[in-house]
């Protein structure tokens, strides 16, 4: 398990100069490598700087500002990080739509990647439990959920795919189209802000109209249940079928493009950076990976001096 990797002597109490020597030198060895490099499409993220996670690493475990909680980095029940790492000095990211990520109850809060969006885009992210989400039926003109299936699209189809919604007229001029549909439980961060005219026809083009996208945060055993539920019926689906998870939890007998929640989120976002708003990608995202990509070299770097690698 993450907790117990980052909880470990190696990683946390350099208990005598030979021992921090060793993971030295296997560290600097594992980065120089051919096959790392060639296996860590994150190396070339333009990430702000992570200087505050290793202070916070060598320090171990602190409180949880809110909960008081023990905890490594963040706290991943109250989304926030924790004392020993200055909210000021974690990046946040501008997202060009909104995301709303449903998690499954027996998802354990600790091995989720979806409050690293949370985290880093606190603006533009909200994170239900299920079942306690929003009703959806009367945004579908305007929202796409990210799942695999005999009918999900690719990021590209989006636009034309969107105005088959459109041309229903879900969205009428009497309809306060702008207020969000009450959740069966309360938000824990703020509404996001709205224009009550967005949801009409506006000068926008075609392929700018999507203004949300849904994520199911859960196992892949577990998803059925989510994915089934009447309120995400009639979603457009969208599949990304061209990334491979750099997830150290990757689920045994999935496909390598099955992602963890905030490699599916980033992805996603550079291709619709790409695709529809069809302007060059420049690491505007890149940041989401902040903590994914410290964790994974912790990971790799336990790893190579556990001699796994």
């Amino acid at each position: 398990q993450l907790t117990m990797s980052l909880n470990s002597p190696t990683l946390l109490n350099e208990e005598n100069a030979q021992g921090a020597k060793r993971n030295t030198e296997c560290m600097e060895s594992l980065l120089q490598s051919p096959s790392f490099i060639q296996d860590n499409p994150l190396q070339q993220l333009q990430l702000a700087s992570q200087e505050v996670l290793e202070k916070a690493k060598k320090s171990g475990r602190s409180k949880c500002p809110r909960c008081n909680s023990s905890r490594m980095f963040y706290c991943y029940t109250c989304f926030v990080p924790v004392e020993t790492v200055p909210t000021k000095e974690i990046p946040t990211v501008k997202l060009p739509l909104k995301i709303d990520i449903i998690k499954h109850p027996n998802e354990t809060d600790g091995k989720s990647t979806a409050v690293h969006a949370k985290l880093l885009a606190p603006d533009d992210v909200t994170i239900y439990k299920y079942p306690c989400i929003p009703e959806y039926e009367e945004k579908r003109h305007e929202i796409a959920l990210i799942f695999p299936g005999p009918n999900s699209v690719s990021v590209k189809d989006i636009a034309f795919h969107l105005q088959k919604y459109a041309k229903k007229g879900v969205c009428s001029s009497d309809d306060d189209c702008s207020r969000e549909p009450l959740p069966k439980q309360a938000k824990i961060e703020s509404e996001e802000e709205k224009n009550p005219n967005e949801c009409i026809s506006s000068h926008r083009s075609e392929g700018t109209r999507l203004k949300k996208i849904i994520f199911i945060d859960s196992t892949w055993n577990q998803t059925n249940k989510i994915i089934t539920d009447e309120r995400l019926q009639g979603l457009l689906q969208i599949e990304l079928k061209t990334r491979k998870t750099c997830f150290w939890r990757h689920q045994k007998g999935k496909p390598d493009t099955y992602l963890s929640t905030i490699e599916a989120i980033y992805y996603f976002l550079v291709d619709y950076h790409q695709e529809i708003l069809k302007e060059s990608y420049k690491g505007q995202y890149d940041n989401l990976l902040f903590f994914f990509s410290f964790m994974y070299t912790l990971i790799k770097d336990a790893k190579c001096c556990a001699g796994k690698e």
